[in-house]
């Protein structure tokens, strides 16, 4: 088994680095020719009055941009084109981590029974705060960041081929760092998927949820969207909702945490070539997650918005609405 789990991970590895490639190599590619334009620049000017109210130069808005329009990978493809310091980059990855994907995992929120509004308070509000905190608590990072294997160029490339060959380069290299996180990962989670471990984790979390505010039903959606996402995990989410009865309550709970902390060690680990430190990275996510749950389940409880009829959604409600 544990052979043709590796093989299956091999495979999926492959296969994702050369779908999420063929976005990151043309993001990589326009944005670092856009450099040598006016358009690049007109853009940081316009929005840099902004930026700066959370610690960011002008230009961090175009891999913000990417990161919620797409996805964290057009995002990463982005920063790798562009000078910024190592306090930016943690902030920018920060921001990412809560606010990216926008348009595909709100949709998953809305279709497991979550409002659209707490999804964009949530989300983008998380995003804003987070940068803002880090902003004014961390007075270091001022050094130009390292990211892996991409060396920043001392002087800006000269003519049309020279500009050509720095973002070819620069958009290879991108790949080939993010083929050695991903294949990886994919093979360690189809080892985990073909050892069930899923529904093992699942039980686990099951005493985590409860000290959440949420009933038990709740750890099997709260175990997909923390190991595989908001996006990846949907299938999985959206079945669990239906097949165990978890209540409106709970659901908004759960995603409300997840939309915090999914994906939890893959939306960490791509973030290793931008040469942050991810320990903290992956403690404020879990953090702020823990928190604003805990929060939002005391004020919930306390104002008297669960009661008995509301608090169960029937399958019936699910099977018609999905």
């Amino acid at each position: 088994m544990l052979f043709n789990s590796l093989k299956k991970g091999l495979q999926v590895g492959f296969k994702t680095t050369w779908t999420l490639g063929k976005i990151i190599f043309p993001v990589t590619l326009i944005v670092a020719v856009l450099q040598y334009t006016p358009v690049l620049p007109w853009i940081i000017k316009l929005i840099s009055p902004l930026m700066k109210l959370i610690g960011l130069s002008g230009d961090a808005a175009i891999p913000l941009v990417l990161g919620n329009f797409l996805n964290l990978y057009a995002a990463i493809g982005a920063i790798l084109t562009l000078d910024f310091s190592v306090k930016e980059v943690f902030i920018l990855a920060v921001m990412l981590s809560f606010s990216h994907n926008l348009f595909i995992e709100s949709g998953v929120a809305m279709k497991a029974g979550v409002k659209l509004w707490v999804v964009l308070v949530t989300r983008p509000g998380l995003a804003l705060l987070s940068a803002a905190v880090i902003n004014l608590v961390w007075h270091g990072g001022g050094e130009t960041a390292q990211y892996g294997f991409i060396e920043q160029s001392a002087e800006p490339a000269a003519g049309v081929s020279g500009i050509l060959l720095e973002a070819i380069q620069k958009a290879g290299l991108g790949i080939m760092q993010l083929a050695m996180i991903v294949i990886p990962l994919m093979i360690v989670i189809q080892i985990l998927k073909d050892l069930q471990w899923l529904h093992k984790f699942s039980k686990t979390m099951a005493p985590v949820t409860k000290t959440l505010g949420m009933q038990e039903n709740t750890s099997t959606t709260m175990a997909a969207g923390l190991l595989f996402g908001l996006a990846y995990g949907a299938g999985v989410m959206i079945q669990a909702v239906k097949e165990d009865g978890v209540s409106k309550k709970d659901i908004t709970l759960a995603f409300i945490f997840l939309m915090a902390c999914h994906a939890v060690v893959e939306d960490t680990l791509i973030f290793l070539p931008l040469g942050i430190p991810i320990v903290p990275l992956f403690l404020i996510r879990i953090g702020v997650a823990i928190v604003l749950t805990l929060i939002v389940g005391t004020i919930w409880k306390r104002s008297g918005l669960v009661k008995g009829k509301e608090a169960t959604y029937e399958k019936q409600n699910y099977d018609n609405s999905l």
